[in-house]
C-alpha cells in the first residue's frame, strides 16, 4: 500500500508540474487549450471550465494538453485563427513546448532547495574502520579519530574527505586529527587501489583506507543558499542522466538497468519508508530524468517538436505534413519499444530467482 500511495503522489506531481508548464505558456501567448489530461487512454471523468476540459484518463502514465490548431492535419474555423497554436511565431511555439520540461527541471530545483533548507543527514568526519595495508592504518589513524582539516580545509562532513582524497594523484595530504580531545596533525600519502564507478566501470582511485563510523549531523541551509544548491544538484544530476544515457547506448551499461512503472513504484515505496524528506528527494530526481528524457531529439517527445521546429526556422517553411505524420509514427513506435523494454526489465526483475 505504500508503495502505491508513494507512486500516485509522486507520478501525478510530476505529470501534473509537466502538463502546467504547457498549459500556463500556451495561456501565456494567447493559444486556446481545449484539453487538459491526466493520463492517457480511454477518459473515466472529465468536466469543462471555460474553453478547457479538464479530464482524467485511464492510463496514469502520463498526461496531455491538446490545443487548438496543434495537430498538422486540424483544420481551423477563420474566426478562431487568432487562438491557433500553428498560427503562432516559431518562438512562440518553441516556448510552449519547452515549457513541459523546463517545469520539471524547475520542480526539482525546488524540491532540492526544500530538502536542503530543513536539512539533510550526513555522516560525521569520524573514523570507524582502519583498514589494514593502507596508508591510513600506517599513519596511525584509529577508529574514534574525527578529521577537522585537510590541506588546510575545515572539514564539517566525511564528503570533504570522499571530495579531497580521490583527486590527491598520490600526493602527501596533511590532516588535522582529533583523539581524546587532543588534537595533532598526520600526513599521508593515498594509494591507488582499482574500483568501480556507480557506472559499473573498473577506475582507478586513490584512497587512504578509512570508513565512516556512521554518526550523522544534520546539514541546513538558509532560503537562498538553499535555492543556489538546488540549481547546483539539479545540474550535478543532469549531467549524471545524460551520461548514463549515452553509456546505456554505447553498452557500457546494460540496457536492463532501464526502469518502468513498476521499479519505480518500488522504490518510492522504499523512499516513502524511509521519511518523506527521502520521498522529496527521490521525486526531485525523477523530475530531471522526466524533463530531460523528455528533451532528447525523439519524435513525439518535447524534444523531437523542438527539433522539427528548429529544421522549420532554418528552412523558413512549414515542413511537410505527411513527412510530419511518418515521423509522428517513428517516435511513437521508439517510444513504446521503450516503454516494452522497461515493463520487461520490471517483470523479469520481480521473477528472477534470488
Amino acid at each position: 500500500m505504500t508503495s502505491i500511495l508513494a507512486f500516485a503522489f509522486v507520478l501525478g506531481a510530476l505529470i501534473l508540474v509537466h502538463e502546467l508548464g504547457h498549459f500556463m505558456v500556451a495561456k501565456l501567448f494567447g493559444v486556446r487549450v481545449l484539453t487538459f489530461s491526466f493520463g492517457f487512454g480511454p477518459r473515466l471523468i472529465g468536466r469543462r471550465w471555460g474553453e478547457t476540459e479538464y479530464i482524467l484518463s485511464l492510463l496514469p502514465l502520463g498526461g496531455y494538453v491538446r490545443m487548438l490548431g496543434e495537430e498538422p492535419t486540424e483544420e481551423v474555423p477563420k474566426e478562431e485563427e487568432r487562438w491557433s497554436f500553428a498560427l503562432r511565431p516559431l518562438r512562440q511555439r518553441a516556448a510552449i513546448v519547452a515549457a513541459g520540461p523546463l517545469s520539471n527541471l524547475l520542480f526539482a530545483s525546488l524540491l532540492f532547495a526544500f530538502v536542503f533548507w530543513l536539512g539533510v543527514p550526513k555522516l560525521l568526519p569520524v573514523i570507524g574502520e582502519v583498514m589494514e595495508d593502507f596508508p591510513a592504518a600506517q599513519a596511525g589513524l584509529k577508529p574514534g579519530d574525527r578529521v577537522l582539516e585537510i590541506e588546510g580545509r575545515q572539514v564539517r562532513y566525511w564528503e570533504t574527505l570522499l571530495e579531497v582524497i580521490p583527486r590527491s594523484q598520490g600526493r602527501e595530504l596533511h590532516l588535522l586529527i582529533e583523539r581524546g580531545g587532543r588534537r595533532f596533525e598526520l600526513k599521508i600519502r593515498p594509494k591507488a587501489v582499482k574500483r568501480k564507478n556507480i557506472f559499473g566501470e573498473e577506475v582507478e582511485v586513490y584512497q587512504i583506507g578509512v570508513v565512516p563510523s556512521g554518526q550523522v549531523g544534520i546539514e541546513r541551509h538558509r532560503p537562498l543558499e538553499a535555492f543556489l544548491k538546488g540549481l547546483r544538484q539539479t545540474y550535478w544530476v543532469s549531467k549524471l542522466v545524460v551520461l548514463s544515457v549515452v553509456k546505456i547506448i554505447r553498452g557500457v551499461i546494460s540496457a536492463k538497468t532501464i526502469g518502468g512503472p513498476i521499479m519505480i513504484a518500488q522504490m518510492a515505496g522504499q523512499e516513502a519508508e524511509k521519511g518523506l524528506l527521502r520521498l522529496l528527494f527521490f521525486t526531485a530526481l525523477l523530475s530531471v530524468n522526466l524533463g530531460l528524457l523528455n528533451l532528447f531529439p525523439i519524435p513525439i517527445l518535447d524534444g523531437g517538436h523542438l527539433l522539427l521546429m528548429g529544421l522549420e526556422g532554418v528552412l523558413r517553411r512549414p515542413l511537410d505534413t505527411r513527412k510530419l505524420e511518418v515521423v509522428q509514427k517513428v517516435g511513437l513506435i521508439i517510444i513504446v519499444s521503450l516503454m516494452v523494454l522497461a515493463f520487461y526489465n520490471d517483470i523479469t526483475r520481480i521473477w528472477r530467482p534470488k
